[in-house]
């Protein structure tokens, strides 16, 4: 063996050493999650390890906006429970108000908490709050709704972009070139529901599908079918809707049926209640997928932190949309329509937040 393949075998054994135990610690999310291509930094191994005994603060958005933002809480709950290290963690609800959740992430910062996990009211709403955080020592995760700013420590976000354009893609082949649609909006402001709508926009260029109304259902059940309701009886000549959530699909799935028509071709999300209507009524879909259990993975986040494990800066969500097939496999008819899919809470879980009374 000649000097020059020595070398190369040697560099290429020194390399699989070193490498075997960084790949065996790489962290794992559930499925979809990856981090993003591109120039994305890893964390300092090591920085924010600590031993057992931690306390995580988590700033929510508003728990209590629909039933996915129910189940985030409960995911999040959940996973903090599950794991013996943690002995408190902390939830505190910002009601979608910027200035509480600014007074939330300052007060979990004077309680000295060992990691802050973040779901942001708008994009600019936590930005102070969590560059203090992080001048402070301590690590920022931040899900569902970007923010403009490089102040946190990783971040998991499910692309908002991609969840409309995946909707929309399906559309614009379902309705045909020409076709006109409604399209259902999220909570105002929201930059979750700015960036499903402009994956949308994506999909209609280069088409002359128009949209004939548009209006904002905020992801909730009550408000979707006022927005429906009144939408039909405005216009109700639509060759298919753009859903930007599961409720107001249901919502407006249930105005057709309550009028006696034919419920056209309409996106919908990974939610029990509109799985069992599109099992059940047989209309055409497709269901984007966007699990609460990402409330879940930011407590996983702050765990292989305090760990002392090495997360990157930047991870994408992903997945592709669900057709009928997968729906069914997922559907539990004896769970309320409450309950969103995938989740990772436990058999015990899922039947204590929503067996139907």
């Amino acid at each position: 063996m000649n000097g020059y393949v020595k070398s190369i075998l040697g560099a290429t054994l020194l390399m699989a050493s070193t490498a075997g135990p960084l790949w065996a610690d790489e962290v794992k999310f559930m499925d979809g999650i990856t981090p993003k291509a591109g120039d994305n930094p890893q964390t300092e191994a090591g920085k924010y390890k600590k031993d057992c005994g931690w306390v995580i603060g988590m700033s929510d958005f508003g728990v209590n906006a629909n039933t996915w933002t129910v189940q985030v809480a409960h995911e999040s709950e959940a996973a903090a429970a599950a794991n013996k290290c943690i002995k408190k963690f902390i939830l505190l609800d910002a009601g979608f108000d910027q200035k509480k959740q600014v007074a939330d992430i300052e007060d979990l910062i004077a309680q000295k908490v060992d990691a802050i996990i973040v779901q942001p009211v708008t994009s600019t709403s936590a930005n102070a709050s969590m560059k203090k955080a992080i001048a402070a020592g301590i690590p920022v995760i931040v899900h569902t709704g970007r923010v403009e700013t490089e102040d946190y420590t990783t971040e998991i976000q499910g692309g908002a972009e991609h969840f409309g354009k995946v909707m929309g893609d399906w559309l614009v082949k379902t309705v045909g070139d020409n076709g006109k649609i409604w399209v259902l909006r999220g909570l105002a402001g929201h930059p979750e529901d700015t960036n499903r709508y402009n994956g949308l926009l994506e999909s209609l260029k280069g088409t002359n599908v128009k949209i004939v109304a548009e209006e904002h259902g905020d992801w909730q059940y009550d408000k979707g079918k006022s927005v429906c309701e009144t939408l039909y009886l405005n216009s109700p000549d639509v060759d298919g809707i753009w859903s930007s959530g599961a409720d107001m699909t249901r919502a407006c799935v249930d105005v057709f049926k309550q009028f006696g028509a034919k419920i056209p071709p309409i996106s919908g999300e990974g939610n029990n209640g509109f799985f069992g209507q599109w099992i059940h009524d047989g209309f055409q879909s497709i269901s984007a997928e966007y699990s609460p259990a990402q409330g879940a993975e930011g407590v996983h986040a702050a765990v292989a932190l305090l760990e002392g494990k090495q997360l990157y800066k930047h991870y994408d969500y992903n997945p592709p949309g669900w057709d009928l097939e997968k729906v069914k496999k997922y559907y539990r008819d004896d769970l309320s329509a409450n309950v969103w899919w995938p989740s990772q809470l436990s058999e015990d879980d899922l039947k204590k937040y929503y067996t139907k009374n």
